[in-house]
């Protein structure tokens, strides 16, 4: 049972956040694109998709903590250091990119979006989204090394 939790997890990291991690990293320059007076149709059109496969990623990545949750209960390393720290660190990746980038991609979206826009919103975008990329990086590090793991590296 325990392998089966182990791969629908990782499967789902690979499936959930990986998309997310690239929609919302291309965001930031699809929107400057689009808010620079050369922007297109096609260029609003590619920020609706991002913006969608952020939303619906995310919500599909619910799974990745679940089954890591099953997958560690399983183990019985539910107390160890390093699933606490990716525990946490999960959390806050989960908190940036809904109480950070998926609005702020939102409201370049908006009704508001046009010539008076704040132009910074695209690189305040861009640090969210770094921050979100990194603590993910971190997560997996954690989860391939697992310090002070009987079963690490």
């Amino acid at each position: 049972m325990t392998t089966f939790l182990l791969s629908v997890h990782v499967l789902a990291a690979i499936v959930a956040i990986g998309p997310v991690t690239v929609a919302a990293s291309m965001f930031p320059r699809m929107a400057r694109r689009a808010m620079a007076g050369s922007g297109t149709d096609r260029d609003l059109a590619v920020l609706h998709s991002l913006h969608r496969i952020c939303r619906v990623y995310a919500a599909v990545g619910i799974v990745v903590p679940v089954f890591g949750l099953a997958t560690a209960s399983s183990l019985g390393v539910l107390g160890d250091a390093w699933l606490i720290t990716s525990i946490a660190l999960t959390t806050a990746a989960a908190g940036v990119l809904v109480l950070l980038v998926l609005p702020r991609q939102a409201r370049i979206l908006g009704p508001a979006a046009g010539p008076d826009v704040d132009t910074r919103g695209p690189a305040r975008l861009a640090m969210y989204t770094g921050m979100f990329n990194i603590l993910w990086a971190v997560v997996t590090v954690l989860m391939i090394v697992r310090p002070g793991s009987t079963t690490g590296v």
